[in-house]
């Protein structure tokens, strides 16, 4: 007689297939749909492995355990993962245009309604959901589109719910070219969409490209106190690329850094998937909200920038709106895509990548907002 110590087929479950599937799956959308590899690679890969029968990975002594802790419990992952960000994001197009900020800041609108809607429906009014204050927090936060502001988050307040929040947050970054073009169309006119916008670029001196992470930093900080690691990680690579000083660590952290960090917090994301644990009915709770925050993100977004289209005498194209959230750049170009194919002549990317960066920083904001109010 086998011991089924011995063999891990004789362990498998039906739980345990369904994950096997999952990570397939977004392998399998990583390599041949190339949705997002970076992202989906690791974690369909850290599925797999932890979801094979007694391999012990994500135990208390395993690897994954041990990059749990190292990593997510002490939310390190995500603050390196914001320094190789901030060396990526040019700044240029927020600066040249300030009034993108009011753009991502609207765009946050779904995180706290969300929010607002998990904690009613759960424990705060009806009952009907199976989330705690703090864990509709957490899902809310999944409307950032920021995957490490939602690990930082999440793995503060509700780390029970770590693992569906980040694979929502992730799968729904890559997925934003089919979520808001539909959004973006029924809330526009085809009209509305054509408004082309000034396509001369603004200067920017470097003197002001360098003092807006130092003023930035110093500013949120003191507005959200709880902000300021994920802030501060954020600017401080932005101010290694700006300073023009320090070629090679702005390269660091741009490339390797990155890079190497990436791999590191997929697997741990994948590796915290344990059958078992994930496949619940509060993970597609979870699954469902994080959409219908994308959708009101979206949706406060380009309603703004319809108000802004009115009050500047349609001057702004309010698609640039649906931008003001954190799926940097991803969210941009499906603005610049959605305005063409309504004027071909009409080049908004740069006034999108302007709300695109704005709503990076707004969703660091409200991240530190959420903490400050419940911790």
């Amino acid at each position: 007689m086998f011991s089924q110590e011995l063999f891990g087929f004789l362990s498998i479950s039906w739980q345990t297939v369904v994950m096997l599937i999952i990570g397939g799956v977004l392998i399998y959308l990583g390599i041949a749909k190339n949705v997002e590899p970076v992202l989906l690679l690791p974690i369909g890969a850290g599925i797999l492995l932890t979801n094979i029968p007694l391999s012990g990975l994500i135990e208390e002594g395993g690897p994954f355990g041990l990059l749990k802790r190292a990593g997510i419990e002490t939310e390190l992952f995500p603050l390196l993962i914001f320094i190789g960000v901030g060396a990526m994001i040019d700044f240029g197009s927020l600066l040249a245009r300030p009034y993108t900020v009011l753009l991502g800041a609207a765009a946050q609108f779904g995180i706290f309604g969300t929010f607002l809607l998990v904690y009613l429906v759960g424990d705060g009014w009806l009952h009907l959901l199976p989330f705690s204050l703090k864990q509709a927090a957490s899902i809310g936060v999944i409307g950032s589109a920021d995957g490490p502001t939602s690990i930082y988050v999440s793995s503060i307040l509700a780390p029970e719910l770590l693992a569906p929040i980040a694979v929502a947050a992730y799968s729904y970054m890559a997925l934003v070219p089919i979520i808001q073009p539909p959004i973006m169309r029924l809330l526009t006119t085809k009209e509305e969409r054509q408004i082309k916008m000034p396509t001369k670029e603004p200067k920017i001196s470097q003197r002001m490209k360098i003092l807006f992470p130092i003023v930035t930093i110093v500013v949120v900080g003191l507005i959200a106190p709880k902000a300021t690691p994920l802030i501060g990680c954020l600017m401080f690579g932005n101010l290694l690329k700006e300073s023009r000083v320090v070629a090679r660590l702005s390269a660091t952290a741009e490339n390797e850094l990155i890079n190497i960090v990436t791999i590191l917090l997929g697997l741990t994301v994948g590796g915290m998937m344990v059958a078992e644990q994930f496949l619940k009915p509060q993970t597609i709770i979870v699954f469902v909200m994080g959409i219908v925050a994308f959708a009101l993100d979206t949706a406060a977004g380009v309603i703004f920038g319809k108000i802004m289209c009115f009050l500047s005498r349609r001057r702004i194209n309010p698609l640039i709106g649906a931008a003001g959230i954190s799926a940097f750049p991803m969210s941009a170009r499906v603005v610049q895509k959605v305005g063409l194919e309504a004027n071909p002549y009409n080049h908004l990317l740069m006034h999108a990548a302007g709300a695109n960066t704005a709503g990076q920083i707004a969703s660091v904001v409200a991240g530190g907002a959420i903490l400050a109010l419940l911790l």
